[in-house]
C-alpha cells in the first residue's frame, strides 16, 4: 500500500474542506456559497484517510511508534475527528479554518521527518492508557485553544460595533462560550485522568527526563482548575476566560510537545 499516496489525498482533503470553511465565513452571503455539509464530509475522508497513514507508521513490528511527529500528526488526527463529528450537531465547523491547515502540517511532517520513540509489545499497558490520554486531553485543549482565539475576534469586532462578514458568521457570542467550557471540562477530565494514570503506572513522574513534563502538566491543571472554578464560583466569561484558556494550553503544549522535542530532537542529536 502506497502510505504517501493516502497520505497526499488526505492533505488534499482537508485543505478541500478548509477552503470551504473559508469560503463560507468570508464569502459574500449574496452570492452561492459552499454547503455546509460539504466541508464536513471532507473533513471525515481526510480523517479517514490520515487514520491509514498513522496504522502504518505508528504500529510497528518493534512496538508502538509515538515519536515527536507521529504523535503530533496522532493528535491532529484526534482534533480534527472530533471536530467533525461535532459539526454534524453543533455549529463549530469554523474551528477548522484554523484546524484544518495544522493538521495538514502535521501529516506533513510525519512523512517527511520520520521519528522513532517506541513502545515496545513488552511495555506496561498501563504507560499506554497513559500516552493516548494525554494526548487526548492536548487534543481538547487545542481545540479549546482554537475556540478562545476566534471567541477573542468575536469580542473585539462586537465591542468595536464593527461585526463584519467574518463576525457574522459566526455562531452567537453565548453559542460560543458555552462550546469553549464544553471543551474545557471535557478536556480538563481527560488531563486529570492522564496525570492520574501517570503517578499510578509510572515508577516515578519527577525523575529527570519527566520532571519538566510533570510540573508543568501540573502547573495547567492549576490553570484550567482555577479557570472552572472562577466560572463556577465568579461566572468568568469573555476576555478573562480567553485569556486563562490560551495561558493554560500553552503551558500544556510546553509540557508535551516542549518535552519531546527537547528529549528527541535535542539530546538525541
Amino acid at each position: 500500500m502506497n502510505t504517501t499516496l493516502i497520505a497526499i489525498l488526505a492533505i488534499l482533503s482537508y485543505l478541500a474542506s478548509s477552503l470551504i470553511i473559508s469560503l463560507r465565513l468570508f464569502g459574500n452571503n449574496t452570492q452561492w456559497q459552499p454547503p455546509r455539509q460539504g466541508g464536513i464530509v471532507l473533513g471525515l475522508i481526510g480523517v479517514t484517510l490520515h487514520s491509514v497513514v498513522l496504522y502504518h507508521t505508528m504500529f510497528t513490528h518493534n512496538g508502538l511508534n509515538l515519536g515527536i511527529f507521529n504523535a503530533a500528526s496522532l493528535a491532529a488526527w484526534i482534533i480534527i475527528l472530533a471536530l467533525m463529528l461535532s459539526a454534524i450537531s453543533k455549529p463549530i465547523e469554523n474551528l477548522g479554518i484554523i484546524l484544518l491547515p495544522l493538521a495538514t502540517i502535521a501529516l506533513t511532517l510525519e512523512l517527511i521527518f520520520p521519528s522513532n520513540y517506541i513502545f515496545a509489545p513488552s511495555s506496561p499497558w498501563g504507560l499506554r492508557i497513559h500516552a493516548v490520554i494525554s494526548l487526548m486531553a492536548y487534543s481538547l485543549f487545542a481545540m479549546a485553544a482554537v475556540q478562545a482565539g476566534l471567541l477573542a475576534i468575536q469580542d473585539r469586532h462586537l465591542h468595536n460595533r464593527h461585526p463584519g462578514g467574518f463576525v457574522r458568521a459566526l455562531p452567537p457570542l453565548q453559542t460560543m462560550e458555552a462550546l469553549l467550557f464544553e471543551m474545557i471540562v471535557i478536556g480538563f477530565v481527560l488531563l486529570s485522568m492522564g496525570l492520574l494514570s501517570g503517578f499510578m503506572f509510572l515508577e516515578n513522574m519527577f525523575t529527570q527526563h519527566l520532571a519538566h513534563k510533570t510540573v508543568l502538566s501540573i502547573a495547567s491543571w492549576l490553570v484550567f482548575s482555577t479557570l472552572l472554578w472562577g466560572r463556577f464560583r465568579f461566572g468568568w466569561r469573555g476576555r478573562t476566560a480567553i485569556k486563562w484558556t490560551l495561558s493554560g494550553f500553552v503551558v500544556l503544549m510546553l509540557a508535551y510537545f516542549g518535552s519531546k522535542a527537547v528529549v528527541e530532537l535535542i539530546l538525541s542529536a
